[in-house]
């Protein structure tokens, strides 16, 4: 479902900040595959997500989703093959328009416009019904404006949005990060739930060692800009945190120092 084929990407290339943030990145995810992804600051993981999202051009090698090559296309074109949740809660949704208006953009993504807006009595049924499934409360609040939510309810709505029209990939960016521990385990939940009930192929950067090793079917590390690990089956299930701490002193030669990640 995705292939990404020795990717490099530097910025500020020729002056003093010049940062190698890829350096020949080569990863594939199978249909179905749930991939979590970990390292500590400036590994990459970020820049690999956003390089899959056509946020910027990598320098060199391919990006290839469901078949489809997309590393020459713009972050607007790639849009109908991905799903998005970041990090702020505030970046998935419209604050000032509906619970259900959010859900019919994100319902309409791609289709024609035209002067009809109204939502449909079927629509309404079809959004009443998923939101029940998040458990908070929000369908019987599907007329209230998205900015009088919490951080984790527009995570919760984010995500029902992102994943409404079954993207070919989940790309999810730290996005419990900005939320306090119960909600970031409730959206995580939330997350696995729909992740497994649509069977999606996603990808989800996280800086929590422990998370990394509880949710997906797979793990990864990066570290300087390379995938210095990849886990899974077994092997994963039976990870510790302890165990992945001396994985990586193993490979990369030093120790893991990062105290967000260790504390998480």
């Amino acid at each position: 479902m995705l292939e990404i084929n020795n990717i490099h990407k530097t910025f500020n290339i020729g002056t003093i900040n010049e940062k190698k943030a890829l350096n020949g990145v080569t990863l594939y995810l199978d249909e179905g595959d749930f991939v979590t992804v970990i390292g500590g600051n400036g590994a990459g993981k970020s820049t690999m997500l956003n390089a899959v999202a056509g946020v910027w051009p990598i320098d060199s090698g391919s990006i290839i989703i469901d078949g489809n090559d997309v590393t020459g296309l713009p972050e607007h074109k790639r849009a109908p093959y991905l799903g998005r949740v970041f990090q702020d809660p505030m970046n998935g949704t419209t604050a000032t328009m509906e619970i259900q208006e959010n859900l019919a953009l994100a319902a309409r993504r791609g289709q024609r416009r035209t002067l009809r807006w109204g939502i449909t009595k079927p629509e309404k049924a079809r959004y009443r019904t998923l939101l029940k499934s998040l458990d908070l409360g929000l369908e019987d609040r599907m007329s209230s404006k998205v900015g009088l939510l919490s951080g984790g309810q527009r995570q919760a709505v984010t995500l029902l949005m992102a994943t409404l029209k079954k993207p070919k990939l989940l790309l999810l960016d730290e996005h419990t990060a900005a939320l306090d521990p119960k909600t970031a385990a409730k959206v995580l939940e939330l997350s696995d739930k729909i992740i497994a009930e649509n069977n999606l192929t996603a990808m989800m950067v996280t800086h929590n060692m422990r998370d990394a090793i509880v949710h997906g079917n797979r793990l990864i590390m990066m570290n300087e800009g390379q995938i210095i690990l990849d886990i899974k089956g077994e092997e994963k299930k039976k990870l510790s945190v302890e165990d992945l701490l001396q994985k990586f002193e193993e490979v990369s030669g030093e120790e893991f120092a990062n105290d967000k990640a260790l504390l998480g």
